[in-house]
């Protein structure tokens, strides 16, 4: 059997972490993915709204590096939880998040950084700034 899920989409809002009674960082997401297309000569677009759920060490950096607006990929698996509330058995499907990588935002466009070098003269060898190479 298979349960996977891959998106590639911008957060809603910025991460709602909490901890569990061990102190497991929990971080909550909801990540919006849209599709366009044309039908008689116009446009339409629909958006699709998913809520992503990380635990641990992921919801340690999803907390420390992304916010409202981020562009990120993530890979998980569909869980469906229940709870009642007020007598009435509630149900949610969720991705419970495996892998995840923030991606460049804009227009498809490379963002210039201040940092990035700049093109070496023909027959040179390029030179890199020294970066952190960040928690990954």
């Amino acid at each position: 059997m298979l349960n996977k899920v891959q998106l590639i989409g911008f957060l809603g809002a910025d991460p709602d972490i909490r901890f569990t009674p061990e102190q497991e960082a929990v971080a909550r997401v909801r990540i919006a993915t849209s599709e366009t297309w044309k039908k008689n000569g116009e446009k339409h677009e629909k958006t699709e709204w998913h809520n992503v759920v990380f635990f641990g060490k992921l919801a340690e950096i999803v907390r420390d590096h992304l916010k409202k607006g981020s562009l990120v990929y993530v890979e998980g698996k569909l869980q469906t939880r229940s709870w009642d509330k007020d007598g009435e058995t509630r149900y949610t499907t969720e991705i419970v998040a495996a892998e995840m990588k923030m991606l460049p935002s804009g227009s498809g466009k490379a963002r210039e950084t201040p940092d990035a070098p700049s093109p070496a003269p023909r027959g040179q060898p390029r030179t890199r700034p020294q970066q952190d190479d960040g928690p990954f």
